[in-house]
């Protein structure tokens, strides 16, 4: 067996990745009959909202959230675009070449509800959330600082020139004469 550092590390025997590929490849969805039909309604909404999301729905728990990554990212390397959202009853896990690492960590923890068609809806209301604008507030704090920096200096230099002729003039002023 050759490793490979770009492969996921852990997939449970359990789970059949064939069938999981073929139902997402059919559906969009794999997951039990029961809860499809609500979990195709989630693809449809994202789909509308341009985004290419794809659910996986595991029956049982891993013993932690890592495989549901893994089996994320391998159901997603078949798609160049996708979002691929795999629930279990008490984990999240999540890959997407659309939205950052720190959007998907959001969408996760609304996403553990233990109810998968309220978890998939809240993870791509996560997804669909505007988004803080940091670099504009970034910018506008730099400038802030530079401003507040070149308006010191000019005080700086405004109090020194005021305060040379005065100084100048008084040390005239000051300075004794001897009586003899």
């Amino acid at each position: 067996m050759t490793w490979h550092p770009a492969l996921p590390v852990y997939i449970p025997q359990d789970v059949d990745m064939t069938a999981v590929k073929a139902q997402v490849a059919a559906t969009g969805v794999s997951a039990p009959a029961a809860d499809m039909p609500g979990l195709l309604h989630i693809v449809d909404e994202a789909h509308a909202h341009g985004i290419n999301l794809k659910i996986v729905l595991l029956d049982h728990n891993p013993p932690n959230d890592t495989p549901l990554r893994d089996i994320s990212t391998v159901v997603g390397a078949d798609y160049h675009d996708a979002t691929v959202l795999t629930l279990s009853t008490s984990y999240v896990g999540s890959y997407s070449t659309q939205f950052a690492r720190v959007t998907l960590e959001a969408g996760e923890d609304h996403a553990k509800t233990g109810n998968p068609v309220v978890s998939a809806q809240h993870f791509l209301n996560e997804l669909e959330a505007p988004e803080f604008p940091w670099t504009g507030l970034t910018i506008f704090l730099l400038l802030g600082v530079l401003a507040a920096a070149v308006g010191t200096r000019f005080l700086q230099m405004r109090s020194k020139r005021s305060a040379t002729p005065t100084d100048s003039a008084g040390a005239q002023e000051v300075t004794p004469t001897s009586t003899a």
